[in-house]
Parts: C-alpha cells; sequence; structure tokens
C-alpha cells in the first residue's frame, strides 16, 4: 500500500511565513467552511500509485482519495491536480459528509463537488433514505439530481423478492441540502404495492427545516362537519416570518377558509389566526373567528415599554361548540380582547389595562358575564433591603368596570385601590421570621345609585397584620435501605385584620381563593379587590421531605395544614353565610418520586367534623421507558363533581412477550409493534363519559399508522365525534387526518414514536 500527501496552494511555503500550529478544539466539525475546504490537503493511498508531480497521480488496486469530508473509494482512480479533477471506475463509493453513492464510474471536482456518477445506488445520512438511479448530476457541494430515480427509507432485508412497502419512482429527483428539501418530477408514490399519490411534480422535506409549499392533505371524519378535507398551504416568507392557509371542504357544512400568520423580530413577536366560512349550512349564517397574540416591546427616552395584546372574537355563540376544540383558541365561552402597555424602572413599575369579554352564550349552561376593564392602571413600588432590614411595597390600582347592567343586577363604577405594606423579615439557616403591617384603602364611585343605601360613592380602609415564621430541622436517614436527608419544617402563619362593613359594596373581581397549600399561608380569603376577609386566625403546618444527599434530588414531601380560627369571619361574598368554624378543613398533601419510574401526588381537604374529604386529587404515573407510560387521577369536589381521569401509551407486543427496548427510537427499530394510546375522562357523579380519545398506533419502521376515535363533549348532552386516519411515510411525509396533534395535546407525556431530537453526526457514518 502506497500513500501520498497533495497540498493544496503554492506548492513550497515562504520562509518568512509562521509554522503552522495545532488549535485545540472541544468537538470535530460537522460542516467545514467553503473558505477552508479549498486550503485542505488531500490524501491518495492504493496498491499502486504512480504521476507527475503537481500534475497527474494514478492509483490501481485499493484506490482512495481524502479530503475533508469526501472520501472516495475506487479499483482504479486518475486525479488531476490543476483541474482537481477526479476520475474513478469500477466499485466507485464517495462518501460526503455521511452521504453514500456507490456505481461503476465516478467523474467530480473534488472542491466544487461538480460532476456526474453512472448507474448510482446511494443513501442519505440525515434521513436514511436510499434508492438507485441511471445518473446523478452533482451541481455543487448541496445541491445534486438524481435521474430516473426510487427514493424510499425502508430498510433492505434478506431474500430476492423484498420490495420496500413504500417507494417513490420518479424521472428526476433534485435534492437541496441547503434548503433541506427534495423535488421529484414525474413521480409516484406506491405503498404496498399500490399506487397511491400520482403526482406531476412532489416537494418532500430532508429535515424539519422549513420550505414553501403544499402540505400533505388531511381528511377527517366527524358527526359535525361529515366528511373534511383539508390542503394547507405553506408560506415561508422569511426566516422570521410565516404563513399557513387551510382550506377546508366540510361534506355537511361548506368551507372554511383558514390561515395563520406568525413573525418573530428582536423586541416583539406574535401569531394571527382567522377563520372564514361563508354560509355555513349548520347554522345558514356567515360564521368567522379570529384570534391574534403579541408579545414586545418598543424603546422610549425613559426605558422600553411592553405590548401585550391577546384579542379575540367569533361571529357568533354557538362558534364553541361547532367548530373542534384541537389547535384553536377561537372555541373558549370567554374571549378576551385584551391590551397591555407596561413599564418598569429599578423599583418602579406601571401598567396600563384595556380589557373587553365575549362571552359566548349557552342557554343550558349560562354564563354571568365578567366585567370589562376599560382602563385599568396599575402602579407598583417595592424596596427590600432598606435601613435595618425593612422591606417596603405599595400597590396602586385604578379601574373602569363596565358591564351590561340587567345581566350584572349593580352599577358600574371607577375603583381606585391602593396597598402599603412594610416588613422586616429575618432568616437563618434554620428559621424564619417575618411580621407585616398592611393597609389597604379603596375608594369607589358609582354611574348609578346603589341599591344598598342610595349612595353614589363609598370608601373602605382596612389595615393587617401578619406574622409568619418556621423552623427547618435537618438529620440523616434511611428508609427501605435507602439513605436521606430528612428535614422537618413546621410552620406558623397569624393574621389579624379587623372587621370593616363590606355588605354594600358590589362585586367586580372579587373571589374566594382555591384552599390549598399555595393560599393558606396568605393574609386575605379572596382574590381581587372588592373584599377584605376580616382574620383573626393562626394557620399551623408542617412538612417533610426526603432528599437524596448526592444530588439534593427530591424523592418524597408530606405536608399537612389547618387554620385556628378565634372569631367569626363576617366579611363574605354576597349570598354567602359567615364563616364561624374555628378549626378549618384539614389540609394534607403528599409527592413521591421514589424511583424515577413512579410518580405520585395527592392533595385531600378533610372535614374532621364529617369525617369526609370535601376536595381531593389523587394523582399517578408508571413510565418504565419510553413509549410506556400509564398515568392517572381522581378528582372529587363533593357535591359537585368525582371524576375518573385515565391516560396512557404502550406498546401492545409487551402482552405477547415482545418487550422491545429501543422501539420507536428510528431507522428500523421497533419494526412490526403495535402500540396503544388514550385518554379517558369518566363522570362517576354523571355515570358518564365527559371526554375519551382512544387510538392504535403501528410502527413498521420505515412508516407509520394510526387511527384515533375521539369524543369531545360540548355539554352535558351532546359531544363532538372524530375519527382520525393518519399515514405515516417516515423521512417523507404524512397523509390523512392530523391524528398525531390529537394525540399530543389530550396524552399526558405522550412519545411520537420516530422524534428526532439531534441530527446525525456525519462522523457516525464515517470511513
Amino acid at each position: 500500500m502506497v500513500a501520498v500527501a497533495l497540498l493544496h496552494g503554492p506548492s513550497a511555503r515562504a520562509q518568512d511565513e509562521p509554522a503552522l500550529s495545532l488549535k485545540p478544539a472541544p468537538a470535530l466539525r460537522e460542516d467545514i467552511p467553503a473558505a477552508e475546504r479549498s486550503q485542505l490537503p488531500t490524501f491518495l493511498s492504493g496498491d499502486k500509485v504512480r504521476g507527475t508531480t503537481d500534475i497527474e497521480t494514478v492509483i490501481e488496486g485499493q484506490a482512495q482519495l481524502r479530503r475533508g469530508s469526501t472520501v472516495i473509494h475506487a479499483d482504479k482512480l486518475e486525479y488531476r491536480q490543476p483541474e482537481d479533477l477526479a476520475k474513478a471506475k469500477g466499485n466507485v463509493r464517495i462518501n460526503r459528509a455521511g452521504d453514500v453513492f456507490e456505481g461503476p464510474e465516478l467523474e467530480l471536482k473534488v472542491d466544487s463537488f461538480e460532476g456526474s456518477f453512472t448507474a448510482p445506488s446511494y443513501r442519505f445520512l440525515r434521513n436514511d433514505a436510499y434508492g438507485d438511479a441511471e445518473r446523478v448530476d452533482f451541481i455543487d457541494n448541496k445541491r445534486a439530481v438524481i435521474r430516473n430515480a426510487t427514493y424510499t427509507t425502508c430498510q433492505r432485508k434478506p431474500g430476492p423478492s423484498w420490495l420496500p412497502d413504500w417507494i417513490i419512482s420518479a424521472a428526476s429527483i433534485k435534492i437541496d441540502d441547503e434548503e433541506e428539501v427534495g423535488q421529484a418530477t414525474d413521480a409516484s408514490l406506491r405503498f404496498m404495492g399500490v399506487p397511491i399519490l400520482p403526482v406531476p411534480s412532489l416537494s418532500f422535506p430532508l429535515s424539519d427545516k422549513r420550505k414553501s409549499g403544499l402540505l400533505p392533505p388531511t381528511i377527517g371524519l366527524d358527526n359535525i362537519n361529515g366528511v373534511e378535507l383539508t390542503i394547507p398551504y405553506y408560506w415561508n416568507i422569511a426566516p422570521n416570518r410565516d404563513a399557513t392557509f387551510f382550506p377546508a371542504v366540510m361534506s355537511k357544512r361548506g368551507i372554511d377558509f383558514g390561515g395563520e400568520f406568525r413573525y418573530l423580530e428582536k423586541d416583539y413577536e406574535g401569531k394571527l389566526r382567522a377563520n372564514y366560512m361563508p354560509s355555513d349550512k349548520l347554522r345558514d349564517r356567515d360564521r368567522w373567528g379570529y384570534a391574534l397574540l403579541h408579545n414586545g416591546a418598543f424603546s422610549t427616552p425613559v426605558g422600553p415599554v411592553g405590548v401585550n395584546l391577546n384579542l379575540n372574537r367569533v361571529s357568533d355563540d354557538d362558534y364553541w361548540r361547532d367548530f373542534s376544540r384541537s389547535g384553536s383558541s377561537l372555541t373558549q365561552r370567554l374571549l378576551a380582547n385584551d391590551g397591555v402597555l407596561s413599564w418598569g424602572y429599578g423599583d418602579f413599575s406601571v401598567m396600563a389595562r384595556a380589557l373587553k369579554w365575549q362571552t359566548l352564550q349557552d342557554v343550558t349552561a349560562p354564563i354571568t358575564p365578567p366585567y370589562d376593564r376599560l382602563p385599568q392602571i396599575l402602579g407598583k413600588y417595592s424596596k427590600t433591603n432598606l435601613w435595618g432590614g425593612l422591606e417596603v411595597a405599595v400597590d396602586a390600582d385604578y379601574t373602569k368596570f363596565q358591564s351590561d347592567r340587567v345581566l350584572n343586577n349593580q352599577p358600574n363604577a371607577q375603583r381606585s385601590y391602593v396597598q402599603a405594606q412594610l416588613s422586616r423579615p429575618w432568616i437563618a439557616p434554620g428559621w424564619f421570621i417575618t411580621p407585616k403591617l398592611q393597609l389597604n384603602t379603596t375608594q369607589y364611585r358609582f354611574d348609578a345609585p346603589l341599591l344598598a343605601n342610595g349612595a353614589t360613592s363609598a370608601s373602605r380602609t382596612v389595615p393587617t397584620f401578619s406574622l409568619d415564621s418556621g423552623l427547618i430541622f435537618e438529620r440523616d436517614a434511611e428508609y427501605f435501605g435507602r439513605k436521606f436527608r430528612q428535614t422537618l419544617e413546621p410552620r406558623a402563619f397569624y393574621v389579624y385584620t379587623p372587621f370593616r362593613d363590606q355588605s354594600f359594596l358590589p362585586n367586580y373581581d372579587s373571589g374566594y381563593n382555591d384552599f390549598n397549600f399555595a393560599t393558606i399561608y396568605t393574609e386575605n380569603a379572596f382574590g381581587g379587590n372588592d373584599r377584605i376577609a376580616d382574620n383573626n386566625l393562626l394557620t399551623l403546618g408542617a412538612s417533610t421531605r426526603l432528599l437524596d444527599p448526592d444530588t439534593g434530588a427530591e424523592a418524597a414531601r408530606f405536608s399537612v395544614a389547618q387554620r385556628l380560627r378565634f372569631e367569626d369571619q363576617k366579611v363574605t361574598l354576597p349570598g354567602t353565610p359567615a364563616v364561624s368554624e374555628r378549626l378549618s378543613d384539614v389540609l394534607f398533601g403528599a409527592t413521591i418520586n421514589w424511583v424515577p419510574q413512579w410518580s405520585t401526588d395527592a392533595t385531600v381537604q378533610y372535614n374532621p367534623k364529617t369525617g369526609r374529604s370535601i376536595r381531593s386529587t389523587i394523582g399517578g404515573r408508571y413510565s418504565p421507558g419510553n413509549y410506556r407510560v400509564i398515568s392517572a387521577a381522581y378528582r372529587l369536589q363533593r357535591g359537585s363533581s368525582e371524576q375518573i381521569d385515565i391516560g396512557w401509551q404502550w406498546p401492545l407486543n409487551d402482552l405477547w412477550g415482545d418487550k422491545g427496548v429501543n422501539m420507536g427510537a428510528g431507522r428500523g427499530e421497533g419494526e412490526g409493534r403495535w402500540y396503544s394510546v388514550g385518554r379517558l375522562n369518566w363522570s362517576l357523579k354523571d355515570k358518564r363519559l365527559v371526554d375519551s380519545v382512544i387510538g392504535l398506533e403501528y410502527d413498521a419502521g420505515c412508516w407509520l399508522g394510526r387511527i384515533v376515535f375521539e369524543r369531545l363533549s360540548t355539554n352535558t348532552t351532546s359531544a363532538n365525534k372524530r375519527v382520525l386516519l393518519q399515514l405515516e411515510f417516515v423521512g417523507f411525509s404524512r397523509l390523512g387526518s392530523n391524528a398525531l396533534q390529537s394525540l399530543k395535546e389530550n396524552i399526558p407525556r405522550y412519545q411520537f414514536l420516530r422524534e428526532q431530537v439531534t441530527a446525525p453526526s456525519r462522523f457516525s457514518n464515517y470511513e
């Protein structure tokens, strides 16, 4: 074996040039810049080498040429250095950055990668696709045209009669690695030997990179729309802007024109989605809806000002039930038109907001519309590390509330609210204590006299004192043969707020806080600013945690808390009685992550007098590996609802002992595996299925099949039902309904069977 190295550029180094030095690099480069490729040396080797220096080299027997990411093997290879031209014959194999071409004869300019290959077979690294061709013309290092070609990702199997499950045949296939797309001309897609998609021109992705063009059509079937055919078109406007148009033909209703525009700039981003259906046969009227989400900022002489928009509107009250919930924010019953300007500097922040609601009413389940805020202005000042360790905060809020007087039965109002607080935290490694003083003052001005006393204005000032304290103990412990760092964290929280009569005041935005571990240690039992609860109570609680002594990971947490009330709480919401119980319900909580495969979480609100839980949420998840997960949750709201929620993704092959480990990882593993997927939400109180998604997935290695049955309730007596069928050709395209989207949205921790997190390295196919 003889080896030769040829240097490009000047044949001799000038004496005054500095010597080459090696530079350390943390990793081998996947791509070599064009400016450097021409300076790389060429290595030639083979059984026999002859030629003329700097002119021509001829290699016979196990001939090999290497330069950068390009490797050429052949029985005979001629290399002309002035033209940078390589001619290879006999068992030619070229590997460029992991892409491999094999055939009888090659002519190629190595650096520019211009040339042709006769009768090659090929395989691409990026998606493991391969095929045969009459000829390949290399345009440059990023583009090639494959003549009379085939294309598939189905892996070859032994046997003379084997044929791939799917294959594209085309007069030509243009490969563009820069745009990462392929373009097939006069193409035909065959599946199981049956032509299913003959097209004059077909574009397909070589990666997940965005590209303008028609997307695969989707077909759906449901009880509202009938047969639905959607033909999306994607427009890649710019690297930071794109649009998707998705007109849909519905057999029972007509044509729905939909579209979505997205933009991403340095200082702002957003998304606009809109739908318009003329003459909907279901309601005999035009239907439309739009949603705009914008977040960003613009510069001013006093600093940046944030701009946030969340605008939503639809044509009518029935829109939420007539258009599918999946993938759209236009189907809620409370739709917000919300605009916010915000500014902050140091310890100050200011926000101006305008909020107007659209309420979609249902005669069987009416909603009391919330108040519009036109406008709302908020200011905040917060300062820590003052003299003596003091901390101060001031919150101010001016809001003009507007709504339909008939629906809300109370006057509209302008409300000004200020809350000032002063605190002094003492924090040490094993304890903390924080006394706090608050003063809340509110001024109302109504547009009509109050029914209670005929007043057109009102005011309220309420002081509050609270004391929060806790201890933190630690010890080494061992349970079930496992060592832990265990904590014990008792906590006491006292709050006193004197009674101020607020029963004559309207309620615009207040409601009871949820009773949980986040709110039990707070001063006010209400959210919003229309009610300040009178309190003389002490909250006692404790938590214990089991921590891994090496990593600090939490293996388990157990918590308990209860309120001890010394006086009745007289301030309530309209229509609710005073709170007279001296002892509140007991709150229990537990989170256990003993091993990575299991996770459980439970919160129970227990009434010691009745001996029953008032609210309970108990959930668990078992996930022993990829594509294997079962989650279950039980939720109880005493007297209101009781539900069981179960979700899963599991390979059915496990049932007959075929417990493959790498299925779904891509590139052929897990071939011929069935998966069951689904989610069921069952109401124990109503004894009915609320929502359900049940499906099957089949992984055949180079293609995936999905069938999903979906039932999503619109009210207590009706539901939208859909059948979703999808056929996915791995590394090429998806046909049918968008079943994958439904699975991702409804099944907790669902994993896409063929998700490729990182691009394959060219060194994985290096030789």
